[in-house]
């Protein structure tokens, strides 16, 4: 028989409500042989939406990455990417984030795709990311539904119905052939927006675990010669001493 391979999925924020939607949507598409293990800090932020969140929950990432590394893989669930080098170091299995594995399938499927996300300010960290992975020349148009990323797990579907109308509009505006989802509380969207839209939008939650899938079966993981090494060993002090590998 072969064996299950354990993918941890990392909801960097402290919504539980989120790391229950954002589980469903990794469980929708792994395979029988993965075991998705869903799970966030118990400390941090309730949600992510600003360089300052970013760096109080990739703490919140690292801790995580180090109690899971028994794990084959791990998928960072937030658009911001956060803590996404480090965690590689630390990891031994792959590491991907949504946002990076969303702009790659977008550029499978398609010549140019627009992203719709939360708030404004996201849409500038989105265009940070979009230069650092290379995708800049990609990606047509970016959209913010302005609305705050809880929004989207507060029940009453302003925020699904929002995400709707800014893909519609990026599809008729940009001429994109794609849209990526820029937020992981947006994950079980996708499917039923293709459906309706009739051209592909990409959950990075799906996308990350379909990715960190097939770098296991490869027998991938990230380098360790060079800059993505392990972290260098040294005693941690204060708060971080959870983080020590030693």
């Amino acid at each position: 028989m072969t064996e299950k391979q354990i993918i941890q999925v990392i909801n960097p924020n402290t919504s539980l409500a989120m790391t229950e939607t954002i589980a469903a949507a990794a469980r929708a598409v792994a395979g029988p042989q993965t075991d998705i293990v869903a799970v966030s800090p118990a400390q941090g932020v309730p949600s992510i939406e600003g360089h300052f969140d970013e760096a109080v929950a990739a703490i919140g990432v690292l801790e995580q990455i180090k109690a899971g590394r028994n794990a084959h893989g791990h998928v960072i669930a937030c658009f911001g990417d956060p803590g996404l080098l480090a965690a590689r170091e630390l990891a031994r299995g792959p590491v991907v984030g949504i946002a990076e594995a969303a702009m790659h399938m977008a550029t499978m499927v398609a010549t140019r795709f627009s992203i719709v996300t939360t708030l404004p300010r996201t849409v500038i960290i989105a265009r940070h990311l979009l230069r650092q992975y290379g995708f800049e020349h990609h990606c047509a148009a970016l959209h913010a539904i302005d609305l705050p990323v809880l929004a989207l797990e507060d029940g009453s579907g302003l925020a699904q119905q929002k995400v709707r109308e800014g893909c519609i509009q990026a599809m008729r505006r940009d001429g994109s052939g794609a849209i990526v989802l820029g937020c992981g509380g947006m994950a079980t969207l996708a499917r039923e927006l293709t459906h309706e839209l009739g051209i592909p939008v990409i959950d990075g939650v799906g996308a990350a675990v379909k990715m960190v899938e097939s770098l296991v079966a490869l027998g991938l993981s990230t380098s360790k010669h060079g800059d993505l090494d392990y972290p260098l060993q040294k005693t941690l002090s204060g708060q971080f001493e959870r983080l020590n590998l030693l």
